[in-house]
């Protein structure tokens, strides 16, 4: 298997082939795979342009442009530790028929999905655990679209292709292993089913009832935690503390500049060293601003702290969160509740606020499982994983029921 040029043949009819950068493969090419029955427009202007729009809701996290600029940035990269190793089906006549979002990397970080104790059993062991092919939206822990294949009665046995090629090229790059992280279900079984490993993690998400608005969506709590919401609610606008939305043409490099020392003041004190750069920001706005919400809490006038959101045709993605000024409740108010009102407001089925955060179930988020799938060369290695995964998952399914019977809705009689 070569970079693009270099083809792996699956059958008589289709061959794989490797992308070394996505600035390589076409747009709209990847787009009608990535999100079929939608076309993102100039600034991220989201168009429905088929019936297929109704089943496939628009993430915006696998569409070329967000990937694509991750690239452009440098934030992804050989520095980075993330070498782009697009996987493309190509069909008889050269056209893309699948894809998926693939890297090679020499760490495990920017996951979200954590397998250092298997990369240090295995060095101990005396094997080499990296590199390892990962396939996911860099940084950003949210379920989507990884085996691109459109829509058609082909698109099982495309996914099945794929995963044998990622297997191919894991084999080519002599890597340990291949990861599939946050897949949709469906990817996920097809996976489990070819004989990868699966593993279940949890996530909380927030769901829209149909609610006209916050207070109708608190009608659904207990009275306690009724009261307790509104209080935090009331408490994070003291200080003469105002909320804005900005998205779209109202969206402007100030507000990057704002953001990004957000950003930095948060990923320096959680991670050491934030994974984005500044540049990825205004790309990401010049390419995306309508897909973009950013929350901001300003105080007598100055930006204080926010939180940026990515927007989908269905789902508003809480991502990041920062803040120069310590407030009570402030980011209950700028990451959860605020999201959940523009939810409201905008008819979207849910919010899903990113990873981890337990607090998150007393705010009305529902513990919701998320998926991945993993191929591991080496039987040892594999041997151990799953034994480890069949542990791990009977305690995340068992903790979720729990989180699930205690949430701080109303009990029904």
């Amino acid at each position: 298997m070569r970079d693009r040029s270099d083809d792996m043949t699956a059958t008589h009819e289709v061959k794989l082939a490797i992308a070394p950068s996505l600035a390589a493969v076409p747009a709209t090419d990847w787009d009608a795979l990535a999100n079929p029955g939608w076309r993102l427009g100039a600034h991220g202007r989201l168009e429905a342009t088929g019936s297929e729009s109704l089943e496939n809701p628009f993430n915006p996290f696998v569409c070329h442009a967000f990937l694509e600029a991750l690239e452009a940035a440098g934030t992804v990269g050989r520095r980075a530790g993330w070498v782009p190793q697009h996987l493309l089906l190509q069909s008889p006549d050269g056209g893309l028929a699948a894809a998926v979002p693939a890297y090679l990397k020499s760490h495990s970080q920017g996951e979200y999905v954590f397998d250092w104790g298997w990369a240090d059993a295995f060095e101990r062991a005396g094997g080499h655990y990296y590199p390892k092919v990962q396939v996911s939206v860099p940084f950003t822990p949210a379920t989507g679209p990884r085996l691109l294949v459109g829509c058609g009665p082909e698109a099982d046995c495309k996914r099945r292709v794929l995963a044998q090629g990622l297997q191919a090229l894991a084999a080519q790059r002599d890597a340990s292993s291949v990861h599939v992280t946050f897949p949709e279900e469906d990817e996920w079984a097809t996976l489990v089913e070819a004989g990868w490993l699966p593993r279940l993690d949890r996530q909380f998400h927030w769901y829209n009832e149909g609610f006209g608005s916050f207070d109708d969506f608190l009608a659904t709590f207990a009275s306690r935690k009724r009261k307790q919401v509104k209080r935090e609610r009331r408490d994070a606008l003291a200080d003469g503390i105002e909320i804005r939305w900005h998205t779209g043409a109202d969206l402007t490099e100030a507000h990057w500049d704002a953001f990004f020392a957000f950003y930095m003041d948060t990923g320096s004190r959680k991670w050491g060293t934030p994974y984005l750069n500044r540049r990825f920001f205004s790309l990401l706005g010049e390419r995306m601003a309508e897909r973009v919400l950013l929350i901001f809490a300003y105080r007598d006038g100055r930006p204080i702290a926010g939180a940026l959101n990515l927007i989908g045709s269905d789902a508003l993605y809480g991502r990041y969160w920062g803040a120069l000024e310590e407030h009570p409740f402030l980011h209950f108010e700028v990451c959860y509740h605020q999201a959940v009102d523009y939810a409201i407001a905008h008819g979207l089925s849910r919010v899903e606020a990113g990873a981890q955060g337990e607090h998150k179930a007393a705010r009305g988020y529902r513990a919701t499982l998320t998926r991945s799938a993993h191929w591991i060369a080496h039987p040892g290695l594999r041997d151990a994983v799953a034994s480890f995964l069949v542990r791990e998952r009977a305690m995340v399914e068992e903790e979720t029921e729990f989180l699930a019977e205690h949430g701080p809705f109303r009990k029904e009689n």
